[in-house]
């Protein structure tokens, strides 16, 4: 999860897709063996890699080989995956269904690359993924522009704290639990940091996101009505002020160095770090169990804030394209596969499915760390996104949080001079 977040939170590329690109996509019906019209081609493009493509294959042969109206083509794309999924929407030629990250559902549905789920899911009632009461709100949320729903989230990973139980014994310290705040954090953080011997207590870079703190001290960074980017307020300050102490500081967390030469998370695996921020589906629980060589984890919940302990979610969606040939069948497709998706990954976006029983079965690794995830859930929230996100998220990282970062300034001056561009940049062109 956190090269994928890494990638699409500091988004370098435009959103380009075109609404007026010619034709619609590729879908074809094919005969059937008795001549008559068959079932239609449903292009699929995502960005699974090759093991993630296998285990998707064995879902979608299943959906297949049950269903009379579509076939499901997968044709994955790991490598510039938006680059090249932009490129054929523009040409005409993009696929039915296709897999975007949270961030990117504004800018497709406001060029008019996707379409409005609305009818889909309310001809479709009765199939398990079109149930919308069903998924936690501010996941599902994050599938809508302006009202209408556009996307069907099939994944959300809250972020959870892995911890080395070996060094915390070593350190005499007690292990995380659940009354933990920020401060016990910190205070457990540096008992744990011993550079002399290169183990440290735990590792910052601008993951875990900071909105992730600010949301816990009762700010944010995007209001509510998508007019504000109040990174100033006395809540949001007091969370940088949290973040800056601790990145890349010595006394309780990696360097940036260090990082750079041992390989983030590859610090937490080999035992260089005790405490990481991980998504739900990350193997750092389970590593140990495969291959002795990677330290032994556990999951716990991520320490509270002031105000609250909200964790941030990585949510992946679903979408289709607005060009396609054969919504009905798309809209069955995506309706089928999504509850496919949904009891292979960790962890499904649906209440109904947030149960031990579900994850055990998805990832039988998962079942020390399921009661763990399972609460992380229910304060679990994803970011407030814009069409303009790109452009949003460039200015954050490179005018704040960099400098915030590297002490360039303090919160309260790098925030007040970068608020009002993030805001004239969420006024739009």
């Amino acid at each position: 999860m956190l090269c994928r977040f890494k990638l699409h939170l500091f988004l370098v590329l435009a959103l380009v897709v075109t609404a007026c690109g010619g034709g619609g996509t590729a879908s074809t019906p094919q005969q059937g063996s008795s001549g008559n019209q068959g079932k239609v081609t449903i292009r699929l493009s995502t960005w699974a890699g090759v093991d993630e493509s296998k285990e998707l294959q064995a879902i979608i042969d299943k959906l297949n080989s049950k269903s009379n109206t579509y076939k499901i083509v997968h044709e994955p794309q790991p490598a510039d995956y938006y680059t090249k999924l932009q490129t054929t929407i523009s040409g005409g030629k993009g696929p039915d269904l296709m897999w975007l990250s949270q961030e990117y559902v504004p800018g497709y549905a406001e060029r008019g690359a996707l379409m409005d789920l609305t009818q889909c899911v309310q001809e479709h009632s009765d199939k398990p993924a079109a149930k919308l009461d069903d998924y936690f709100e501010s996941i599902l949320d994050v599938g809508k522009f302006e009202g209408k729903l556009y996307a069907l989230p099939w994944i959300s990973q809250p972020v959870v704290l892995y911890y080395n139980p070996k060094l915390f014994k070593e350190a005499g310290v007690e292990e995380p639990n659940e009354n933990w705040t920020w401060d016990d954090f910190k205070a457990a953080a540096a008992k744990l940091t011993n550079p002399k011997k290169g183990i440290y207590g735990t590792a910052f870079n601008g993951w875990p996101p900071i909105q992730m703190f600010i949301w816990q001290a009762g700010g944010d960074v995007i209001s509510e009505d998508l007019k504000h980017s109040p990174i100033d307020s006395p809540e949001a300050i007091q969370a940088e002020k949290f973040y800056q102490e601790i990145v890349y500081n010595p006394k309780y967390a990696a360097p940036e160095n260090i990082i750079a030469e041992q390989g983030f998370a590859d610090l937490a695996k080999n035992g260089k770090v005790a405490m990481f921020f991980g998504g739900a589906a990350d193997d750092l629980d389970y590593a140990h169990a495969k291959d002795p060589k990677f330290a032994e984890m556990k999951a716990a919940l991520v320490p509270k804030g002031p105000k609250s302990r909200t964790t941030f979610a990585w949510t992946g969606l679903m979408a289709i394209n607005a060009k396609t040939a054969n919504p009905e069948a798309a809209c069955q497709a995506l309706l089928d596969l999504t509850d496919g998706i949904h009891h292979w990954k960790v962890l499904a976006p649906r209440k109904s499915l947030a149960n031990k029983e579900t994850i055990i079965q998805a990832v039988p690794e998962k079942a020390k760390s399921a009661d763990v995830i399972i609460k992380a859930a229910q304060d679990m929230r994803t970011f407030r996104v814009v069409p303009q996100q790109s452009e949003w998220d460039t200015t954050f990282s490179e005018k704040f949080l960099d400098p915030l970062f590297h002490r360039k300034g303090t919160p309260e001056e790098l925030a007040k001079k970068v608020r009002p561009e993030l805001e004239a940049i969420l006024q739009g062109p």
